[in-house]
C-alpha cells in the first residue's frame, strides 16, 4: 500500500510545471514525507522496521543570537551511564560535562531537560524546546533529513550483546566461542530487541538485507534505556540486543556474563543534533570542538566514562546512581524523616546537605562547622545536638534550626515556596543579614516578598559601603555573592534530583516483531 501511494504521489509531482512547484513550500514537503513515512510504518512489518518521525517538522527560527540574549542553552539528554546521571548526589556524565564546558565557553548557562526517547528529543529540538539533543546519537541519513549534526565527538561501532553460557567460567575459550554468534549471518531467524526508532533498528534491517536472511527485530519502547535492554540480556530475559561498543563494554565490565565482541557495523559518527536552520550555533559548536579536541582535557573527560571501565561501571551500577539505584546517600531515610517534620520535599533538603557536606557526616570546615548539616557548635547545641558527627543529631539540630527560620520569616514571606529561598540564604549567611536585605529592598522600592531580582539584589549590594552603612542596616557588611550563589546552586541541584529521581512513565509502545 505504501509503495503504491508513494508512486502515485511522485507521478502527480512529475506533472507539475516549475511555476506550480513554486507554490509548494517546505512545509508541504515535510508533510508529504511524514505522510509517506506514516504509511510506511503502518504497513505490513515484513519488509522494514517501523518509523517514528515525529521530529519531521519545520524547525523554529531560534539561532545563537537569541540563545545568547536569553542567557542559557537548553540541552535534552537521557538518564544513562554515559550521558547524564546522579552519583552520590553529584550530576555526572560524558554529555553533561561536555555540555557544561561548552556553555561556559559560549558565555551562557546550561539548562538540562531529560527525554529517553530519541524521536521525542529531536522533536523538542525542532520545536525550540531544546537547542541540542545530546545522548550518544548516531549520525544517520534519515535523521539528517530533518536535523543537522555537529562534527563528530567520537566514532564507535555497533556490537551484538549476547549472553555467555551459564557455566562459562568452567569452559575453555574455544568451547565458549562455539556457543556464541560470531558471524552476523547467524542472526538469521533470531529475535533481537532494540530501542524503537534507534539507529540499531535501522542497522539490523540493513544487515538483514545484506545477509539475505530475516532478522526478527523487536522494537521495544523508545523510552527504554539501552542499559535496560543490556541488563535484560544479562539476566536472561531476552537473547540479544545491540549497543554502541563503548556502552556495551562498560556494561560488560559490570556483567561479566555478557559478550560484546561481535561487531555488526563499521565505525559510525557520534554527534549532537541541532535545528537545521541554527547555522550560527552549529558553526560555534564545531569551532569549539575543533579547538577542544586539541586539548588533553577533552580526552580526560572521554576516558573518564569510556576508558576507565571498572571505575565507570562502579559509579553507574552503584545503589547511589540514578541509572540503576534509587538512593542519593546512605542517609536518605533519615533525610526523608527530617524533611517531613519541616514540610520540605526531601530532595530539596538533600540538595542543601550535599552543598554543605557532600553527605559526609565526619567533615569539618575551616570555620569549625561540623557534620552532615555543617552547623557551628553553639548553634547546634542550642537546637538540640550534642555530637555533631552523629548523623541523626546533626539532622535533628538542622531540622530544628530550619523550623526556627521558617517561623521567623513567615511573617515577612507568606508564600511557602518563595520562603524556602530566604531560608536557604539565611542558613548560609544568618537571619540578620537576610532581614537587612528585606529592609533595604523595601526602602529602595523593591518587593521584599520576592527573592529573584529583589531581595537577592540587595543582599548582593550589602557588600557596598553605601548599603551596608544605610540606617536600616543593623548587621553591617555582608559578602552577598556567597549566599546568593548558595541558593542558586542548591535549587539547581534540587531540579536535577527532581529530573533524575522521579521515574517517568514508560510509553506504551508496541513491541511487535519486525522481520
Amino acid at each position: 500500500m505504501a509503495i503504491y501511494l508513494l508512486n502515485y504521489l511522485l507521478s502527480i509531482l512529475g506533472t507539475l510545471n516549475k511555476d506550480m512547484m513554486n507554490h509548494f513550500n517546505k512545509s508541504f514537503y515535510i508533510f508529504l514525507i511524514t505522510l509517506m513515512c506514516f504509511n510506511w510504518a503502518c504497513s505490513t512489518k515484513t519488509d522494514s522496521q517501523s518509523k517514528d518521525l515525529s521530529y519531521a517538522i519545520e524547525p523554529v527560527e531560534f539561532d545563537f543570537d537569541k540563545i545568547k540574549e536569553r542567557g542559557y542553552l537548553t540541552a535534552v539528554v537521557d538518564n544513562s551511564a554515559t550521558s547524564y546521571f546522579i552519583y552520590k548526589g553529584q550530576p555526572m556524565g560524558y554529555e553533561y560535562e561536555m555540555l557544561n564546558w561548552l556553555a561556559a565557553d559560549l558565555g551562557v548557562e546550561l539548562k538540562i531537560i531529560k527525554d529517553n526517547s530519541i524521536s521525542s528529543a529531536l522533536e523538542k529540538v525542532n520545536r525550540g524546546e531544546a537547542d541540542i539533543a545530546a545522548f550518544n546519537l548516531t549520525v544517520t541519513k534519515e535523521r539528517k533529513q530533518f536535523v543537522d549534526f555537529t562534527n563528530p565527538l567520537y566514532f564507535v561501532r555497533q556490537v551484538l550483546v549476547q549472553r555467555k553460557p551459564e557455566n562459562w567460567r568452567q569452559m575453555k575459550i574455544h568451547e565458549i566461542e562455539n556457543e556464541l554468534l560470531r558471524d552476523p549471518i547467524q542472526l538469521t531467524g533470531k529475535e533481537v530487541h532494540v530501542r524503537k526508532s534507534s539507529a540499531f533498528s535501522t542497522r539490523l534491517a540493513n544487515l538483514s538485507d545484506e545477509i539475505g536472511g530475516d532478522i526478527v527485530i523487536i522494537e521495544d519502547s523508545s523510552s527504554l534505556e539501552v542499559e535496560t535492554l543490556i541488563k535484560m540480556v544479562a539476566e536472561g530475559e531476552i537473547e540479544y540486543t545491540v549497543a554502541d561498543e563503548d556502552v556495551a563494554m562498560l556494561n560488560a565490565t559490570y556483567y561479566p556474563i555478557l559478550d560484546v565482541k561481535t561487531p555488526i557495523s563499521f565505525s559510525q559518527q557520534i554527534a549532537w543534533a541541532l535545528r537545521s536552520n541554527a547555522d550560527t550555533l552549529e558553526t560555534k559548536i564545531n569551532s569549539w570542538l575543533e579547538e577542544r579536541q586539541k586539548e588533553t582535557d577533552y580526552y580526560v573527560i572521554y576516558n573518564k566514562y569510556f576508558k576507565n571501565l571498572k571505575r565507570s561501571a562502579n559509579r553507574s551500577y552503584s545503589e547511589f546512581s540514578s541509572v540503576s539505584g534509587d538512593k542519593l546517600s546512605p542517609f536518605d531515610d533519615e533525610i526523608k524523616a527530617t524533611a517531613d517534620e519541616i514540610g520540605w520535599d526531601w530532595k530539596l533538603l538533600a540538595a542543601l546537605i550535599y552543598q554543605e557536606s557532600k553527605f559526609d557526616p565526619n567533615v569539618k570546615s575551616w570555620a569549625g562547622a561540623k557534620g552532615l548539616m555543617q552547623m557551628m557548635e553553639p548553634t547546634a547545641h542550642e537546637f538540640g545536638a550534642k555530637n555533631l558527627y552523629d548523623p541523626n543529631e546533626s539532622l535533628m539540630a538542622g531540622g530544628n534550626y530550619i523550623k526556627w527560620l521558617q517561623k521567623a520569616l513567615k511573617k515577612h514571606i507568606q508564600d511557602s515556596v518563595e520562603r524556602q529561598k530566604y531560608i536557604l540564604a539565611a542558613y548560609n549567611v544568618g537571619i540578620g543579614h537576610m532581614q537587612d536585605a528585606i529592609r533595604l529592598t523595601k526602602k529602595y522600592g523593591g518587593d521584599p516578598t520576592k527573592w529573584d531580582n529583589n531581595v537577592e539584589k540587595y543582599l548582593l549590594l550589602k557588600s557596598q559601603k553605601k548599603y551596608y552603612t544605610d540606617p536600616v542596616v543593623k548587621y553591617g557588611y555582608c559578602r552577598g555573592e556567597e549566599p546568593v550563589n548558595y541558593v542558586k546552586e542548591i535549587l539547581d541541584r534540587y531540579q536535577q534530583y527532581e529530573l533524575l529521581l522521579n521515574s517517568p512513565e514508560v510509553e506504551d509502545d508496541s513491541t511487535a516483531p519486525v522481520i
